[in-house]
Protein backbone atom coordinates (compact mmCIF):
# COMPACT_ATOMS: atom_id res chain seq x y z
CA UNK A 1 0.00 0.00 0.00
CA UNK A 2 1.32 3.40 -1.03
CA UNK A 3 1.55 5.82 1.83
CA UNK A 4 1.83 8.70 0.14
CA UNK A 5 -1.97 8.02 -1.62
CA UNK A 6 -4.59 10.46 -0.37
CA UNK A 7 -7.96 9.04 0.83
CA UNK A 8 -10.97 11.89 1.91
CA UNK A 9 -7.83 14.77 2.06
CA UNK A 10 -4.99 12.72 3.80
CA UNK A 11 -2.60 10.59 2.92
CA UNK A 12 -2.62 7.19 4.12
CA UNK A 13 0.60 7.74 6.22
CA UNK A 14 -1.57 10.58 8.00
CA UNK A 15 -4.44 8.16 8.42
CA UNK A 16 -2.26 5.05 10.10
CA UNK A 17 -0.74 8.11 12.21
CA UNK A 18 -4.03 9.18 13.47
CA UNK A 19 -5.61 5.59 14.18
CA UNK A 20 -2.61 3.50 14.31
CA UNK A 21 -5.31 0.51 14.28
CA UNK A 22 -5.50 1.07 10.53
CA UNK A 23 -1.79 -0.27 9.92
CA UNK A 24 -2.89 -3.86 11.04
CA UNK A 25 -6.23 -3.75 8.91
CA UNK A 26 -4.06 -3.22 5.82
CA UNK A 27 -2.01 -6.03 6.98
CA UNK A 28 -5.28 -8.15 7.18
CA UNK A 29 -4.51 -9.32 10.94
CA UNK A 30 -7.31 -9.64 13.39
CA UNK A 31 -7.83 -6.54 15.41
CA UNK A 32 -10.07 -5.24 18.26
CA UNK A 33 -11.48 -2.22 18.19
CA UNK A 34 -13.57 -0.78 20.54
CA UNK A 35 -15.80 2.05 20.36
CA UNK A 36 -14.50 5.27 21.56
CA UNK A 37 -18.30 7.08 20.90
CA UNK A 38 -19.98 4.17 22.90
CA UNK A 39 -22.58 6.30 25.34
CA UNK A 40 -25.15 4.51 27.01
CA UNK A 41 -26.79 7.34 27.55
CA UNK A 42 -27.30 8.52 24.15
CA UNK A 43 -30.08 7.34 21.44
CA UNK A 44 -29.85 6.52 18.04
CA UNK A 45 -29.48 9.77 15.96
CA UNK A 46 -32.49 8.17 13.19
CA UNK A 47 -35.91 9.00 13.42
CA UNK A 48 -36.68 5.81 14.28
CA UNK A 49 -38.55 4.80 17.39
CA UNK A 50 -40.04 1.92 19.47
CA UNK A 51 -43.12 2.78 17.98
CA UNK A 52 -42.12 1.86 14.47
CA UNK A 53 -40.76 -1.57 15.64
CA UNK A 54 -44.06 -2.12 17.15
CA UNK A 55 -45.93 -1.20 13.46
CA UNK A 56 -42.96 -3.42 12.12
CA UNK A 57 -44.16 -6.41 14.42
CA UNK A 58 -47.83 -6.09 13.23
CA UNK A 59 -47.68 -5.25 9.87
CA UNK A 60 -45.71 -9.36 10.23
CA UNK A 61 -48.96 -10.25 11.80
CA UNK A 62 -51.09 -9.28 9.50
CA UNK A 63 -49.15 -11.63 7.23
CA UNK A 64 -48.84 -14.70 9.11
CA UNK A 65 -52.21 -16.18 7.60
CA UNK A 66 -50.92 -15.63 4.39
CA UNK A 67 -46.92 -17.12 5.19
CA UNK A 68 -48.65 -20.36 6.93
CA UNK A 69 -50.40 -20.37 3.38
CA UNK A 70 -47.98 -20.36 1.16
CA UNK A 71 -44.95 -21.51 3.00
CA UNK A 72 -45.74 -24.60 4.86
CA UNK A 73 -42.31 -24.82 6.71
CA UNK A 74 -43.89 -21.55 8.64
CA UNK A 75 -46.89 -23.49 9.47
CA UNK A 76 -45.73 -25.22 13.06
CA UNK A 77 -44.85 -20.97 13.76
CA UNK A 78 -48.17 -20.29 12.69
CA UNK A 79 -46.63 -17.63 10.11
CA UNK A 80 -44.21 -16.37 12.16
CA UNK A 81 -40.84 -16.21 10.66
CA UNK A 82 -38.56 -16.67 13.94
CA UNK A 83 -35.59 -19.08 14.88
CA UNK A 84 -35.02 -20.41 18.18
CA UNK A 85 -32.14 -20.10 20.34
CA UNK A 86 -30.08 -22.82 21.41
CA UNK A 87 -27.35 -23.80 24.21
CA UNK A 88 -23.98 -24.66 22.79
CA UNK A 89 -21.98 -25.82 25.95
CA UNK A 90 -19.78 -28.17 23.99
CA UNK A 91 -18.54 -25.81 21.78
CA UNK A 92 -17.83 -23.19 24.80
CA UNK A 93 -15.68 -25.91 25.85
CA UNK A 94 -13.95 -26.12 22.87
CA UNK A 95 -13.55 -22.87 22.42
CA UNK A 96 -11.87 -22.51 25.91
CA UNK A 97 -9.84 -25.28 24.58
CA UNK A 98 -8.50 -24.27 21.45
CA UNK A 99 -8.00 -20.43 22.94
CA UNK A 100 -6.93 -21.74 25.98
CA UNK A 101 -9.33 -18.76 27.67
CA UNK A 102 -11.99 -19.27 30.17
CA UNK A 103 -15.68 -18.26 28.80
CA UNK A 104 -17.42 -17.39 32.02
CA UNK A 105 -21.22 -16.89 31.97
CA UNK A 106 -23.61 -19.44 29.47
CA UNK A 107 -22.91 -19.33 25.74
CA UNK A 108 -26.26 -19.75 23.36
CA UNK A 109 -26.68 -18.99 19.76
CA UNK A 110 -29.37 -17.43 17.83
CA UNK A 111 -30.16 -19.88 14.90
CA UNK A 112 -31.43 -17.43 12.32
CA UNK A 113 -29.45 -19.69 10.15
CA UNK A 114 -32.56 -21.97 9.96
CA UNK A 115 -34.76 -19.16 9.38
CA UNK A 116 -37.74 -20.32 7.36
CA UNK A 117 -38.33 -19.27 3.82
CA UNK A 118 -34.81 -18.01 3.17
CA UNK A 119 -32.66 -19.77 5.67
CA UNK A 120 -30.83 -16.70 6.76
CA UNK A 121 -31.07 -13.41 8.66
CA UNK A 122 -31.82 -11.75 5.75
CA UNK A 123 -35.54 -13.27 6.05
CA UNK A 124 -35.89 -10.97 8.21
CA UNK A 125 -35.73 -7.66 6.77
CA UNK A 126 -35.72 -8.54 3.15
CA UNK A 127 -38.97 -10.91 3.55
CA UNK A 128 -40.42 -7.45 5.85
CA UNK A 129 -39.75 -5.18 3.68
CA UNK A 130 -41.34 -7.07 0.25
CA UNK A 131 -44.92 -7.47 2.40
CA UNK A 132 -44.42 -4.15 3.39
CA UNK A 133 -44.23 -2.44 -0.35
CA UNK A 134 -47.23 -5.37 -0.92
CA UNK A 135 -49.44 -4.14 1.56
CA UNK A 136 -48.71 -0.44 0.47
CA UNK A 137 -49.64 -0.92 -3.22
CA UNK A 138 -52.92 -3.19 -1.95
CA UNK A 139 -54.25 -0.66 0.27
CA UNK A 140 -53.53 2.01 -2.38
CA UNK A 141 -55.29 0.80 -4.70
CA UNK A 142 -58.01 -0.24 -2.55
CA UNK A 143 -57.57 -4.39 -3.15
CA UNK A 144 -56.91 -4.68 1.09
CA UNK A 145 -57.98 -3.48 4.31
CA UNK A 146 -55.84 -3.80 7.24
CA UNK A 147 -58.73 -5.54 8.88
CA UNK A 148 -59.10 -8.43 5.79
CA UNK A 149 -57.51 -11.73 6.42
CA UNK A 150 -54.54 -11.60 4.10
CA UNK A 151 -54.43 -15.19 3.11
CA UNK A 152 -56.83 -13.76 0.13
CA UNK A 153 -53.44 -12.45 -1.40
CA UNK A 154 -52.64 -16.30 -2.37
CA UNK A 155 -55.26 -15.81 -5.58
CA UNK A 156 -54.23 -15.63 -8.85
CA UNK A 157 -56.28 -11.57 -8.92
CA UNK A 158 -53.55 -10.71 -6.88
CA UNK A 159 -50.60 -12.28 -8.12
CA UNK A 160 -51.84 -10.90 -11.41
CA UNK A 161 -51.98 -6.93 -9.86
CA UNK A 162 -48.45 -7.78 -8.18
CA UNK A 163 -47.25 -8.87 -11.41
CA UNK A 164 -47.58 -5.43 -12.97
CA UNK A 165 -44.75 -4.36 -10.33
CA UNK A 166 -41.05 -4.85 -10.22
CA UNK A 167 -38.57 -5.24 -7.44
CA UNK A 168 -34.76 -5.04 -7.95
CA UNK A 169 -32.12 -5.72 -5.16
CA UNK A 170 -28.42 -5.79 -5.16
CA UNK A 171 -26.66 -9.11 -3.39
CA UNK A 172 -23.46 -10.45 -2.47
CA UNK A 173 -26.65 -13.20 -1.86
CA UNK A 174 -28.50 -13.84 1.36
CA UNK A 175 -30.53 -10.95 1.01
CA UNK A 176 -31.10 -11.62 -2.93
CA UNK A 177 -32.27 -14.84 -1.74
CA UNK A 178 -34.82 -13.81 0.79
CA UNK A 179 -36.26 -10.62 -1.55
CA UNK A 180 -36.59 -13.11 -4.68
CA UNK A 181 -37.75 -15.99 -3.35
CA UNK A 182 -40.32 -13.98 -1.48
CA UNK A 183 -41.62 -11.38 -4.07
CA UNK A 184 -41.73 -13.94 -6.69
CA UNK A 185 -43.95 -15.79 -4.49
CA UNK A 186 -46.30 -12.84 -4.00
CA UNK A 187 -46.35 -12.16 -8.00
CA UNK A 188 -43.84 -9.21 -8.31
CA UNK A 189 -41.48 -9.60 -11.16
CA UNK A 190 -37.77 -9.56 -9.73
CA UNK A 191 -34.38 -9.00 -10.69
CA UNK A 192 -31.23 -9.66 -8.54
CA UNK A 193 -28.02 -8.32 -9.31
CA UNK A 194 -25.25 -10.71 -7.88
CA UNK A 195 -21.70 -9.49 -7.26
CA UNK A 196 -18.57 -11.87 -8.04
CA UNK A 197 -18.68 -13.08 -4.15
CA UNK A 198 -22.22 -14.67 -4.56
CA UNK A 199 -22.36 -18.49 -4.52
CA UNK A 200 -23.25 -19.78 -7.57
CA UNK A 201 -25.80 -22.61 -5.58
CA UNK A 202 -27.51 -18.77 -4.53
CA UNK A 203 -28.12 -17.79 -8.20
CA UNK A 204 -29.50 -21.43 -9.00
CA UNK A 205 -31.65 -21.18 -6.45
CA UNK A 206 -33.48 -18.20 -7.34
CA UNK A 207 -33.38 -19.13 -10.83
CA UNK A 208 -34.77 -22.16 -10.03
CA UNK A 209 -38.00 -19.83 -8.18
CA UNK A 210 -38.53 -17.54 -11.11
CA UNK A 211 -36.06 -14.49 -10.07
CA UNK A 212 -34.00 -12.73 -12.93
CA UNK A 213 -30.66 -12.80 -11.54
CA UNK A 214 -28.01 -10.52 -13.49
CA UNK A 215 -24.32 -11.43 -12.88
CA UNK A 216 -21.39 -9.18 -12.23
CA UNK A 217 -17.43 -9.57 -12.18
CA UNK A 218 -17.18 -6.81 -9.60
CA UNK A 219 -17.88 -6.46 -5.78
CA UNK A 220 -21.26 -5.75 -4.10
CA UNK A 221 -21.48 -1.70 -4.22
CA UNK A 222 -21.34 -2.13 -8.11
CA UNK A 223 -24.12 -5.06 -7.80
CA UNK A 224 -26.37 -2.11 -5.71
CA UNK A 225 -25.62 0.61 -7.79
CA UNK A 226 -26.46 -1.19 -11.02
CA UNK A 227 -30.09 -2.60 -9.05
CA UNK A 228 -30.92 1.40 -8.19
CA UNK A 229 -30.24 2.24 -12.17
CA UNK A 230 -32.74 -0.12 -13.13
CA UNK A 231 -35.09 1.01 -10.61
CA UNK A 232 -34.87 4.65 -11.81
CA UNK A 233 -36.16 3.64 -15.11
CA UNK A 234 -38.73 2.04 -14.23
CA UNK A 235 -41.96 3.92 -12.25
CA UNK A 236 -43.16 0.74 -11.26
CA UNK A 237 -39.97 -0.50 -10.31
CA UNK A 238 -39.49 -0.54 -6.43
CA UNK A 239 -35.62 -0.43 -5.21
CA UNK A 240 -34.87 -2.71 -1.55
CA UNK A 241 -31.49 -0.54 -0.84
CA UNK A 242 -29.63 -2.64 1.39
CA UNK A 243 -27.62 0.21 2.37
CA UNK A 244 -30.10 2.81 3.16
CA UNK A 245 -33.59 1.34 3.65
CA UNK A 246 -35.61 1.87 7.14
CA UNK A 247 -37.78 -1.01 6.16
CA UNK A 248 -35.51 -3.43 6.07
CA UNK A 249 -34.03 -2.08 9.53
CA UNK A 250 -36.79 -2.45 11.58
CA UNK A 251 -37.48 -5.60 9.65
CA UNK A 252 -34.26 -6.58 11.48
CA UNK A 253 -35.02 -4.49 14.89
CA UNK A 254 -38.41 -7.03 15.43
CA UNK A 255 -35.78 -9.51 15.90
CA UNK A 256 -34.76 -8.03 19.52
CA UNK A 257 -38.68 -8.22 21.25
CA UNK A 258 -39.24 -11.97 19.52
CA UNK A 259 -35.52 -12.62 21.58
CA UNK A 260 -36.61 -11.04 25.09
CA UNK A 261 -39.56 -13.51 25.28
CA UNK A 262 -37.03 -16.55 24.12
CA UNK A 263 -34.61 -15.33 26.86
CA UNK A 264 -37.47 -14.98 29.38
CA UNK A 265 -38.91 -18.84 28.44
CA UNK A 266 -35.00 -20.36 29.36
CA UNK A 267 -35.06 -18.00 32.59
CA UNK A 268 -31.92 -15.87 31.63
CA UNK A 269 -32.13 -12.88 33.40
CA UNK A 270 -31.14 -9.56 31.81
CA UNK A 271 -30.41 -6.53 33.97
CA UNK A 272 -27.45 -4.87 35.97
CA UNK A 273 -26.18 -7.95 37.14
CA UNK A 274 -26.75 -10.42 34.52
CA UNK A 275 -24.98 -8.47 31.11
CA UNK A 276 -25.71 -10.09 27.53
CA UNK A 277 -23.15 -10.17 25.19
CA UNK A 278 -24.47 -10.52 21.07
CA UNK A 279 -21.92 -10.55 18.75
CA UNK A 280 -23.11 -10.15 15.45
CA UNK A 281 -21.96 -10.83 11.57
CA UNK A 282 -21.49 -7.82 9.34
CA UNK A 283 -21.50 -6.93 5.85
CA UNK A 284 -22.86 -3.58 5.04
CA UNK A 285 -24.39 -3.13 8.42
CA UNK A 286 -28.27 -4.05 7.81
CA UNK A 287 -28.99 -7.04 10.05
CA UNK A 288 -26.62 -6.37 13.13
CA UNK A 289 -27.67 -2.44 12.77
CA UNK A 290 -31.46 -3.54 12.79
CA UNK A 291 -30.68 -6.06 15.68
CA UNK A 292 -28.46 -4.01 17.71
CA UNK A 293 -30.87 -0.78 17.55
CA UNK A 294 -33.74 -3.08 18.64
CA UNK A 295 -31.52 -4.77 21.79
CA UNK A 296 -31.04 -1.37 22.60
CA UNK A 297 -34.22 -0.17 23.12
CA UNK A 298 -35.16 -3.15 25.27
CA UNK A 299 -31.85 -4.02 27.18
CA UNK A 300 -30.09 -0.29 27.25
CA UNK A 301 -27.14 -0.29 28.93
CA UNK A 302 -27.30 -3.99 29.75
CA UNK A 303 -26.82 -5.47 26.66
CA UNK A 304 -23.20 -4.85 25.00
CA UNK A 305 -23.51 -5.33 20.82
CA UNK A 306 -20.61 -6.56 18.91
CA UNK A 307 -19.96 -6.58 15.13
CA UNK A 308 -17.63 -9.38 13.64
CA UNK A 309 -15.87 -8.39 10.10
CA UNK A 310 -13.18 -10.51 8.16
CA UNK A 311 -10.22 -9.24 7.65
CA UNK A 312 -10.25 -8.38 4.19
CA UNK A 313 -13.90 -6.38 4.57
CA UNK A 314 -13.77 -4.73 7.69
CA UNK A 315 -15.96 -1.98 6.05
CA UNK A 316 -18.28 -0.88 9.11
CA UNK A 317 -14.92 -0.79 11.21
CA UNK A 318 -13.19 1.65 8.63
CA UNK A 319 -16.34 3.94 8.72
CA UNK A 320 -16.65 4.36 12.12
CA UNK A 321 -12.95 4.43 13.24
CA UNK A 322 -12.29 6.81 10.58
CA UNK A 323 -15.63 9.01 11.01
CA UNK A 324 -16.25 9.23 7.31
CA UNK A 325 -18.72 5.99 7.18
CA UNK A 326 -19.42 5.52 3.30
CA UNK A 327 -17.11 8.03 2.03
CA UNK A 328 -14.22 5.60 2.81
CA UNK A 329 -13.93 1.74 1.34
CA UNK A 330 -11.68 -1.11 2.11
CA UNK A 331 -10.19 -0.87 -1.42
CA UNK A 332 -8.89 3.01 -0.25
CA UNK A 333 -6.47 1.37 1.41
CA UNK A 334 -5.41 -1.72 -0.63
CA UNK A 335 -7.44 -3.84 0.96
CA UNK A 336 -8.78 -6.98 -1.48
CA UNK A 337 -12.43 -7.10 -0.04
CA UNK A 338 -12.38 -10.86 -1.26
CA UNK A 339 -13.74 -13.52 1.71
CA UNK A 340 -15.05 -16.62 1.52
CA UNK A 341 -17.29 -14.87 3.87
CA UNK A 342 -19.53 -14.05 1.19
CA UNK A 343 -22.29 -12.43 2.94
CA UNK A 344 -19.73 -9.89 4.80
CA UNK A 345 -18.06 -9.30 1.15
CA UNK A 346 -18.56 -5.61 1.54
CA UNK A 347 -16.02 -3.15 0.89
CA UNK A 348 -18.48 0.20 1.84
CA UNK A 349 -20.40 0.31 4.62
CA UNK A 350 -23.84 2.01 5.02
CA UNK A 351 -23.61 6.18 5.99
CA UNK A 352 -27.28 5.11 7.73
CA UNK A 353 -26.60 2.13 9.62
CA UNK A 354 -23.29 3.46 10.95
CA UNK A 355 -24.91 6.76 12.08
CA UNK A 356 -27.49 5.43 13.71
CA UNK A 357 -25.29 2.70 15.75
CA UNK A 358 -21.97 4.59 16.26
CA UNK A 359 -23.00 5.79 19.90
CA UNK A 360 -24.54 2.16 20.64
CA UNK A 361 -22.60 -0.27 19.09
CA UNK A 362 -19.88 -1.45 21.67
CA UNK A 363 -16.64 -2.33 19.58
CA UNK A 364 -15.91 -4.84 16.16
CA UNK A 365 -13.24 -7.14 15.89
CA UNK A 366 -11.87 -9.07 12.61
CA UNK A 367 -11.47 -12.54 11.96
CA UNK A 368 -9.80 -14.53 9.57
CA UNK A 369 -11.05 -16.89 6.74
CA UNK A 370 -9.21 -19.98 7.69
CA UNK A 371 -10.67 -19.44 11.21
CA UNK A 372 -14.14 -19.65 10.12
CA UNK A 373 -13.49 -23.13 8.26
CA UNK A 374 -12.22 -23.95 11.45
CA UNK A 375 -15.02 -22.82 13.49
CA UNK A 376 -17.37 -24.01 11.29
CA UNK A 377 -16.19 -27.87 11.62
CA UNK A 378 -15.76 -27.91 15.07
CA UNK A 379 -19.51 -26.34 15.75
CA UNK A 380 -20.59 -29.27 13.41
CA UNK A 381 -18.67 -31.98 15.42
CA UNK A 382 -19.60 -30.69 18.77
CA UNK A 383 -23.09 -29.46 18.53
CA UNK A 384 -24.72 -30.95 14.87
CA UNK A 385 -25.55 -27.50 13.74
CA UNK A 386 -24.30 -26.52 9.97
CA UNK A 387 -23.86 -22.87 9.14
CA UNK A 388 -22.01 -21.24 6.25
CA UNK A 389 -18.71 -19.90 6.65
CA UNK A 390 -19.71 -15.92 7.48
CA UNK A 391 -22.37 -17.45 10.05
CA UNK A 392 -18.89 -18.16 12.41
CA UNK A 393 -17.52 -14.51 12.16
CA UNK A 394 -19.61 -14.01 15.78
CA UNK A 395 -18.18 -17.12 17.51
CA UNK A 396 -15.21 -15.40 18.63
CA UNK A 397 -16.85 -13.00 20.33
CA UNK A 398 -16.20 -14.40 23.58
CA UNK A 399 -12.73 -15.09 23.33
CA UNK A 400 -11.91 -11.73 21.72
CA UNK A 401 -13.78 -9.69 24.83
CA UNK A 402 -12.12 -11.51 27.29
CA UNK A 403 -8.90 -12.43 26.15
CA UNK A 404 -7.37 -9.25 23.89
CA UNK A 405 -6.16 -5.91 25.74
CA UNK A 406 -9.13 -3.71 24.22
CA UNK A 407 -11.26 -6.23 25.24
CA UNK A 408 -10.42 -6.34 28.86
CA UNK A 409 -10.44 -2.66 29.19
CA UNK A 410 -13.65 -2.89 27.86
CA UNK A 411 -14.79 -5.25 30.86
CA UNK A 412 -12.75 -2.97 33.15
CA UNK A 413 -14.66 0.25 32.46
CA UNK A 414 -18.07 -0.73 32.50
CA UNK A 415 -17.22 -2.91 35.51
CA UNK A 416 -18.32 -6.39 33.73
CA UNK A 417 -15.69 -7.99 34.89
CA UNK A 418 -16.79 -9.59 37.99
CA UNK A 419 -20.05 -9.59 36.33
CA UNK A 420 -19.35 -12.62 33.49
CA UNK A 421 -20.08 -15.31 35.80
CA UNK A 422 -23.56 -14.47 35.56
CA UNK A 423 -23.94 -12.99 32.51
CA UNK A 424 -24.84 -14.06 28.90
CA UNK A 425 -23.16 -14.35 25.79
CA UNK A 426 -25.57 -14.90 21.93
CA UNK A 427 -23.42 -15.80 18.92
CA UNK A 428 -25.77 -14.83 15.67
CA UNK A 429 -25.84 -17.37 13.31
CA UNK A 430 -26.56 -15.51 10.37
CA UNK A 431 -26.88 -18.46 8.02
CA UNK A 432 -26.11 -21.88 6.15
CA UNK A 433 -29.34 -24.17 6.35
CA UNK A 434 -29.60 -23.98 2.80
CA UNK A 435 -26.09 -24.77 1.77
CA UNK A 436 -26.79 -27.75 -0.69
CA UNK A 437 -24.47 -31.11 1.51
CA UNK A 438 -21.89 -31.41 -1.19
CA UNK A 439 -20.89 -27.19 -0.48
CA UNK A 440 -21.30 -27.85 3.21
CA UNK A 441 -18.89 -30.79 2.94
CA UNK A 442 -16.46 -29.15 1.39
CA UNK A 443 -16.63 -26.36 3.66
CA UNK A 444 -16.64 -29.02 6.19
CA UNK A 445 -13.58 -30.86 5.28
CA UNK A 446 -11.61 -27.39 4.51
CA UNK A 447 -12.27 -27.17 8.29
CA UNK A 448 -10.87 -30.37 9.18
CA UNK A 449 -7.60 -29.78 7.34
CA UNK A 450 -6.92 -25.98 8.92
CA UNK A 451 -7.54 -27.23 12.22
CA UNK A 452 -5.09 -29.78 12.18
CA UNK A 453 -2.40 -27.11 10.86
CA UNK A 454 -3.43 -23.57 12.61
CA UNK A 455 -3.99 -22.86 16.34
Amino acid sequence: MNKEQFVAGKSVGQWIEDFPLIDKMISTNEVVWINPNYDVNKRATNSLSEKDVNDAEERLNRFALYLAKVFPETKAMNGMIESPIVPIRTMQGYLEKRYTREILGELWMKCDSHLPIAGSIKARGGIYEVLQHAEDLALKHGKLTIHDNYELLDSKAFRDFFSQYSISVGSTGNLGLSIGIMSAKIGFNVSVHMSADAKQWKKDLLRSRGVTVIEYSTDYSKAVEEGRKQAEKDPNCYFIDDENSKHLFLGYAVAAKRLQKQLDENKIKVDQDHPLFVYLPCGVGGGPGGVAFGLKLLFQDHVHCFFAEPTHSPCMLLGLLTGLHDEVSVQDFGIDNKTAADGLAVGRPSRFIGKTIESLLSGIYTIEDDELYVLLHALSDTEMIKLEPSALAGMLGPVKLTGTEPGKQYLEKHALEPKLKQGTHIVWATGGSMVPADVMDDYYQRGVSLSQVKK
